[in-house]
């Protein structure tokens, strides 16, 4: 997984996928986020971030946009957590 460790937290890469049965997982190291709003006006993009960070047991306000808006590869920035914690975390979820 391609979590990398910032100054007070990690960038975390996710691939998005609007309009679909909204779910987490990981395949061949990529996270995965389908989500059920569509790709229109930030929507995807904010269900994401919110999954995000419920999959990391954080506060939604802790994860932000940093790339992607337009994208469906994305980079969040997830402050107050060390790149292990996130890892352990995310490695938890279901694989592909």
């Amino acid at each position: 997984m391609a979590i990398r460790g910032i100054t007070g937290g990690v960038q975390v890469p996710v691939r998005v996928r609007p309009k679909s049965r909204p779910g987490m997982h990981l395949e061949s190291g990529q996270l995965t986020i389908s989500v059920a709003a569509p790709a229109m006006e930030g929507r995807a993009t904010e269900e994401a971030r919110r999954a995000l960070a419920a999959a990391l047991r954080i506060p939604a306000g802790r994860v932000t946009l940093r790339t992607g808006a337009r994208s469906r590869m994305k980079v969040f920035v997830v402050a107050g957590v060390a790149p292990e914690e996130a890892t352990r975390r995310l490695e938890a979820l279901p694989r592909a």
